[in-house]
């Protein structure tokens, strides 16, 4: 799998994008990040979803609550705990 860096209107951070089994991937890290650059940075990238095979993996440092309940109208989550605590979220648009 070869990641590409992509330019995204206003985003802060590197996000790449990559095929992964049929789905169209996006991938941001924000876990060296302060507030609020992870969260303006993943609603920027959410914008990027356009159908049920795009989807958004994020990597945070803490699960990041407030943005689950900002996105939640039009983008499903599912947010993994990895072992070293921090965590990969993958963000869907709801269709």
């Amino acid at each position: 799998m070869q990641k590409t860096l992509v330019e995204i209107s206003r985003a802060t951070l590197d996000v790449y994008n990559y095929e992964e089994d049929g789905l169209n991937v996006y991938e941001f890290d924000a876990r060296e990040c302060s507030a609020p650059q992870p969260m303006v940075n993943t609603q920027v990238v959410l914008q990027s979803l356009k159908n049920e095979n795009d989807i958004l993996r994020v990597y945070f440092f803490h699960e990041p609550v407030p943005l689950f309940e900002k996105v939640s109208q039009n983008f499903t989550y599912l947010s993994k705990e990895l072992d070293d605590g921090e965590y990969l979220v993958e963000f869907r648009k709801k269709v």
